[in-house]
């Protein structure tokens, strides 16, 4: 009889982990195979008990054997791994709990910042994400709006019940959540269920700070193109924090046309700036609207956007107006099922808006001079 066993073995250890996002065969979860003639049995081991993913993981790993050339029958023994192999497995994934994203990181992260809430700041980062993974970049969301946070609802990560789903462990690793192309992590995912329909959050500075830092260190993202942090309205605790952690992070403030609000967006701009942080752009969200018959409708007035730009440009750093996106009521839909505009009306003035901001931003690359790159001679 023929032995296809390693044949197998290169088609199952190519299944890719729902999850993680990586190999099985990286991952180590291909504990034997042996395939000789027709049939082929195959152990692999699970993260962990009760992993969301085990039935979808054993599905493509039966496909992927069945797919062998002379291969007829295949069996599948489901296991986990022990403590130490899950340990091993972490540390690989994430080496001390490193900070993934710091100056040296190839990963691009914004900041989208206001000064005030209700500007709509969460559809806007929520747009982009969605806008960003569809040009196929990879991008992660992090909710770091701790005390209002919406981005499981806006990115419809929320049961028939209204819960949103927890994220995976793995000991003290986590897996966010995907949705749409976008991995996101929110604190709405980690409250107890009796606690996620209050969405009541009375945290002081400490835990703030701790919560975004677990956020950016404990969350394994993977390689990401693009990291996204949808922040608190304002410049309290999260902001600090935020600068404090990724100084070198981009950002882009989010306003309406108004005064009232284009007034308090430049202090967002202003104190990233004084952290470090390169404030890249400013969108204008809730922007004039054509009804069908023609009329334009500023309910916020006019020009906010290009006031808050104009304020926070330097001789030597101006800041563009990225874009403006008009008032939609598919945009609001959108937000209220779940389903982000990009993808339920990507035909709408709102989405081709967002559409094109998210190009700009892809296209508004930060400076690779001064830092070292993951790169060795071979």
């Amino acid at each position: 009889m023929t032995d296809r066993s390693a044949d197998v073995r290169r088609a199952v250890g190519a299944v890719i982990d729902p999850e993680l996002r990586l190999p099985l065969a990286d991952l180590d979860m291909i504990r034997d195979v042996h395939a000789d003639g027709a049939r082929a049995q195959v152990e692999i081991a699970l993260t962990i008990v009760g992993c969301p993913a085990a039935d979808r993981i054993e599905r493509d790993v039966r496909s992927a054997a069945a797919a062998v050339p002379g291969i007829d029958d295949v069996e599948i023994t489901v296991g986990v791994m022990t403590p130490a192999e899950r340990a091993a497995l972490t540390e690989r994934l994430r080496p001390a709990r490193a900070m993934p994203f710091g100056p040296d990181s190839l990963t691009r992260v914004i900041a989208v910042t206001s000064g005030k809430g209700g500007v709509g700041k969460s559809s806007v980062s929520v747009g982009l994400a969605v806008a960003l993974a569809q040009s196929g970049l990879s991008v992660g969301l992090i909710d770091a709006d701790v005390h209002g946070f919406s981005v499981p609802a806006l990115l419809g990560l929320i049961d028939p019940d209204g819960f949103a789903p927890q994220p995976t462990r793995i000991d003290d690793l986590m897996l966010p959540p995907v949705a749409y192309g976008v991995k996101a992590i929110s604190i709405g995912m980690f409250l107890p269920r009796d606690r996620q329909g209050s969405g009541a959050v009375a945290w002081r500075g400490p835990m703030l700070h701790r919560t975004v830092q677990q956020f950016l260190t404990d969350v394994f993202f993977g390689d990401l193109d693009l990291l996204l942090i949808d922040m608190p309205p304002g410049t309290g605790d999260v902001a600090i924090s935020v600068g404090q952690l990724l100084p070198h992070a981009d950002v882009v403030v989010v306003t309406t046309p108004q005064p009232a609000a284009s007034d308090v967006a430049i202090r967002s701009g202003l104190v990233a700036r004084q952290t470090g942080q390169r404030v890249i752009g400013v969108i204008e969200n809730m922007s004039a609207m054509t009804l069908p018959g023609g009329e334009v409708l500023d309910l916020f007035g006019a020009g906010g956007g290009g006031e808050v730009a104009a304020a926070l440009s330097e001789p030597d750093a101006p800041v563009p107006l990225l874009g403006s996106v008009p008032l939609s009521p598919a945009l609001r839909a959108g937000g209220d099922s779940g389903v982000p505009i990009l993808v339920s009306d990507p035909s709408d003035a709102a989405a081709q808006a967002i559409a094109g901001i998210a190009q700009k931003i892809a296209h508004t690359g930060r400076s690779l001079s001064g830092r070292s790159l993951p790169l060795r001679p071979t």
